[in-house]
Formats: structure tokens, sequence, C-alpha cells
């Protein structure tokens, strides 16, 4: 006779850049409510970033915060190694999940468009995600996951203001297809969410600020309505999930049907 063994496997963990407004917030207490632990880093703003950290860890999980500013390609180095120490304090070496979630925009049509306006944004949502997931590979896990951002705005055009950061978004749909394949002999999925209309600080938070846009890109969805972020943020942690285990290299719109 043999005595019963339980035992706990344990928490996995996620990292997400920009955790700590909107979507980024959304998707660490969606992962903390599931029963991962969350790294989250911020570029500004460290009391709100500490506060998600509080939050999650009233939640019952552990939680980090660490600043990065994904321009700064050159301060990558030092965040592994910030996150390698955060890790060796949990008993753990790598993480499960990275969510690439940093974002921000500058307007103007293509005719108004400046240099400037096209580097911040190709540093931002392009080089600064292909150069972290470099630099992060060594410490994310075999069979573990990557869900990268992208916008509905990648596949229906809205205001011209946005052509440089729906092509920036558009770009980083095909870097997550060329990730997939590579990744996927270490077992490692990379997917896309993309959010349509939201109401975040995005874009100096037109959306939330305006009940006419409301009404615009509400009466433009399927579903009535434009998106909080806690339509997103559960998205993104079941995209993350064992339950999408054969689900990699695909796009999934979370945009409540805009413009069908």
């Amino acid at each position: 006779m043999t005595d019963d063994i339980t035992t706990t496997a344990p928490a996995r963990i996620a990292l997400i850049t920009g955790g700590n407004r909107g979507l980024g917030r959304s998707a660490a207490l969606a992962l903390a409510e599931r029963g991962t632990d969350v790294i989250l880093t911020y570029r500004s703003n460290e009391d709100e970033a500490h506060a998600v950290v509080a939050e999650i860890e009233a939640i019952g999980r552990r939680a980090a915060a660490l600043r990065l500013d994904t321009t700064e390609v050159e301060t990558f180095p030092d965040l592994v190694e910030a996150v390698r120490s955060t890790l060796g304090g949990w008993g753990r070496d790598t993480i499960d999940h990275l969510v690439n979630n940093a974002g921000l925009t500058a307007e103007g049509s293509i005719s108004e468009a400046t240099v400037a306006d096209a580097q911040l944004l190709f540093d931002v949502h392009f080089k600064g995600v292909f150069f972290l997931t470099q630099a992060l590979l060594p410490v994310l896990a075999d069979g573990g996951s990557i869900v990268n951002l992208s916008t509905g705005l990648a596949r229906f055009v809205g205001a011209p203001s946005y052509a440089i950061y729906a092509s920036m978004k558009g770009a980083v749909e095909v870097l997550t297809r060329y990730l997939a394949k590579e990744l996927g002999a270490r077992g490692i999925r990379v997917n896309v969410v993309a959010p349509g209309p939201v109401m975040t600080d995005f874009a100096g938070g037109y959306i939330r600020a305006s009940a006419e846009a409301q009404q615009q890109f509400g009466a433009a969805t399927a579903l009535g309505r434009v998106g909080e972020p806690d339509d997103i943020g559960p998205v993104i942690a079941a995209v993350l999930s064992e339950e999408m285990h054969w689900v990699t290299a695909q796009r999934i719109e979370a945009s409540g049907g805009t413009l069908l």
C-alpha cells in the first residue's frame, strides 16, 4: 500500500510590457485570476505599475514591476538580468509567457507624417518587439507562448492619420508568423491579438473622452459598442492558456466585429 502524493505544478509566469494601464493591466489581472504570476514593465507612471502589483498580490499571485522603455534596445540586457533576479527570488529561472503590449501612436496622414513619427513608431512597435523578444528567448521556457498586440487597423482602414501605426502593426503580424515557425521547434506558440476601438488612454484617450466617437465606432461593430480594456485582457489570457496549445501563427481579432 502506498501513500497518495499530491503535487502542485508551479505557477506559470508571464511578462507583460506596458502592464501598468489599459490592455496590459487588464491582461495582467486576467492572468493573475487564472493563477499566473506576473512581471510587468512600465515606461513611466511607476505609481500605476506598483498599484497593479498590489492588485495582483491581493488576488494571491506574485508580481513585480520593472522599468522599460522599448525604444532603448541597449537596455534590454539589463532588463533580462532584472527578470532573472526576480525569477530567482521566486524559485524559477524561466518565464512561460511573453506579451508584447507596450505601444503608443503618433498621428498624421501620409502627406503630413514626418521621419521622426515613422522612426518612433518603428522603434516601439517593430524594432522594440523584435529585439526584446530576441533578448528574452533564453529565459522563455520551452513550451511557452508569446502574444503580440496588433490592431484592427491592420485589416480595415480607419482614419488616414493611423497609416504608419497600422503599417507597423502589419509588420508585427508578419513577424509573428516567422517567430511561430522558428520557435515551433521549442514548442513555443506565437500569436497576435488585434483589438478594435477600445476605451483606453491610447491616442490621448480620444475614444474614452468622446461620446460622439463611442457612438460612431460602436455603430461600426456587430456587437454595437466600442470595447473596454476588460474585453481584451481575458482574450490575451485565453490565447496564452493551455487550452490553446494547438493554435499558433494566428491573428485573433477582438473587435466586436468591426467593419465586417
